[in-house]
């Protein structure tokens, strides 16, 4: 039972790797629910599948922002629809991964205020195992960026956009007690490790996807099995029905920016 004295804690709720118009149109239908059951007063998504395909749209960017997402987040399909490089620039509540080149678009991460007054730091990174085209490491990128911003948070939260479940547990050992939260996505499948680290980061290696579950990490059944009956490439859509929104809330303790909680929430839409 929390003491009077005691501030609220800080609410977080991150939502999983959004899967084109059926994931957008999902989070727009529960979201409200969402923010009345769970009392979030800042809230994350990773959009970078949220155009019809893949990557993200000024358009789809501007849509999950207006429906009160505070920030996006993405990872390797950032550049997939060329049309988001101009308005990266100037969308900072947009993130790309940190650990690409200093020359790279856009920012991967920065403080921004909750509906509370609260300041809540987002770092957006990717991996590296299994993973193409990332030079920079996002240990030692992250490591300097915590030193660089902790001060000025009041709770940091990184999205490591990662294939490796090795990579994800030890990046998030490696900070624990100097991070909030360390939220895992990139595979879409929703792990049952949530848990607070010794330190007290929180932590789960996949929060999952707004996306169809009887899908093939989203994208349309007969299309992903053909790939793997023929080897032939394909065309990837969306699979339009039975859509689940995946995310975790996160509980911080406001003293001390380490969390006391991780939920795991799980709806069918």
């Amino acid at each position: 039972m929390r003491n009077n004295n005691d501030p609220a804690p800080i609410k977080v709720l991150f939502i999983g790797d959004v899967i084109g118009k059926p994931g957008r149109s999902a989070v727009a239908s529960v979201i409200d629910g969402l923010i009345s059951s769970y009392g979030p007063e800042f809230i994350i998504a990773n959009g970078e599948n949220s155009a019809h395909g893949m990557g993200i749209t000024p358009e789809t960017s501007n849509f999950l922002l207006g429906l009160g997402i505070d920030v996006i987040t993405t990872g390797n399909h950032i550049w997939d629809q060329k049309s988001i490089i101009p308005y990266i620039l100037g969308q900072e509540r947009l993130l790309r991964p940190a650990n690409y080149p200093k020359e790279a678009p856009g920012k991967g991460y920065g403080i921004f205020t909750s509906r509370a007054g609260t300041r809540v730091a987002v770092i957006n990174l990717e991996g590296k195992v299994f993973m193409k085209g990332i030079s920079d490491s996002p240990f030692t990128v992250a490591r300097d960026l915590v030193s660089e911003i902790n001060k000025n948070a009041d709770a940091v939260i990184i999205d490591f956009h990662a294939e490796a479940t090795s990579e994800k547990e030890a990046l998030a050992l490696f900070l624990d007690g100097k991070i909030s939260a360390l939220v895992g996505t990139h595979t879409h499948v929703q792990t049952n490790d949530e848990i607070i680290f010794p330190g007290g980061t929180a932590y789960i290696t996949d929060v999952g996807m707004v996306g169809s579950k009887y899908s093939v990490l989203g994208a349309d059944k007969v299309a992903a099995i053909n790939k793997y009956l023929t080897g032939m490439p394909g065309r990837f859509a969306p699979e339009e029905k039975n859509i689940v929104l995946n995310a975790v809330l996160i509980t911080i303790d406001r003293n001390t920016k380490i969390s006391k909680n991780i939920e795991k929430i799980r709806i069918d839409v």
